[in-house]
């Protein structure tokens, strides 16, 4: 196609200005590379640290717990066997009861100082005996009636108090017996209360332990929690922080490419403007790229970083 002669002057100008223009490289280092992309912000960078920092933060709650755990299984079993020993003082206890629960507190030597005592007691009636003859020889009436009577009743009398004596020392025995069947019936009823006091206390010490344990637990829950809650909100922060400057960033990176390519686009005009004015199809308009916000961007990215802090200390969930 020729060009008419009125356009020639100004198509040799295109054409200098085109060769000028594609001729000479495009310096990307304006509109491209890290200096275009915003740093962490520091609230972020402090959400990072506290996050990092409460890596492994429930090792001494459950350390403590675990304590508690054990001292309580401990006080479970000291309670089991204080249940155990309820039994044999219980059975102590009925042994010492009942009409023959005074034999096992009888004297061994009961029956030899009885013995020894009636042994005694008649020596002394033998005794008795001959000065009741004695009497009768010295006043003449040794083998009468008078002696006889007075033997007879001497013996009787005697007698009766061996008897007598035998059985108080019989009584005395048996009571005795029968109030230290007592008394120990007492003291396994003690030890029975006792016992039964330190298994209610060691069941008490179980229970107290426990809640210990759950204390710690809740405690763990309650500092992750609250620490998460921390590091979400600092995150969220510095991520609208950050999306804020990378927002500006971005902006002087589309402006930077935009006054980098004005020129490829003014000619391109021109030469469709030419081309027209010649008579030609026009060649397609030059378009620059769409631009998108640059702020949603950014701050889409950012805000799904600090909803992962608020994900990883959220706390310990309840099965």
């Amino acid at each position: 196609m020729a060009i008419p002669e009125f356009l020639e002057d100004t198509v040799k100008d295109y054409s200098k200005q085109a060769t000028a223009a594609y001729s000479a490289p495009i310096n990307t280092d304006t509109f491209t590379g890290r200096k275009f992309v915003a740093g962490q912000d520091p609230l972020t960078t402090q959400a990072a640290g506290i996050a990092t920092k409460g890596v492994g933060s429930y090792q001494p709650y459950l350390q403590a717990a675990q304590t508690a755990q054990t001292a309580g299984a401990g006080a479970l079993g000291d309670a089991a066997t204080a249940v155990g020993g309820l039994g044999a003082l219980q059975s102590g206890a009925a042994a010492s009861t009942g009409a023959q629960a005074y034999q096992p507190f009888m004297s061994p030597y009961q029956s030899q100082v009885i013995d020894a005592t009636l042994s005694e007691f008649d020596k002394q009636r033998l005794a008795g005996q001959q000065n009741i003859r004695d009497a009768a020889v010295n006043s003449g009436n040794f083998g009468g009636g008078r002696e006889g009577a007075m033997m007879g009743q001497y013996n009787a009398d005697s007698l009766a108090d061996r008897s007598a004596l035998q059985a108080s020392m019989l009584q005395q025995g048996f009571g005795q017996a029968q109030q230290a069947a007592n008394q120990n019936f007492a003291n396994q009823q003690g030890l029975f209360n006792m016992q039964n006091q330190q298994n209610l206390s060691n069941q008490g010490l179980a229970g107290a332990f426990g809640n210990q344990m759950n204390q710690q637990f809740g405690l763990s829950d309650f500092g992750r929690q609250g620490m998460g809650q921390d590091i979400n909100a600092l995150g969220t922060l510095g991520s609208v922080n950050q999306a804020q400057q990378q927002a500006l960033l971005t902006a002087d990176q589309q402006a930077a490419q935009t006054g980098a390519y004005e020129p490829y686009g003014r000619l391109n005009q021109y030469g469709n403007m030419l081309t027209g004015l010649s008579g030609g199809m026009q060649g397609q308009q030059y378009a620059t790229d769409e631009v998108s916000d640059p702020y949603a961007s950014a701050l889409a990215g950012a805000t799904g970083v600090a909803g992962l802090f608020g994900q990883i200390y959220g706390g310990r969930k309840n099965p």
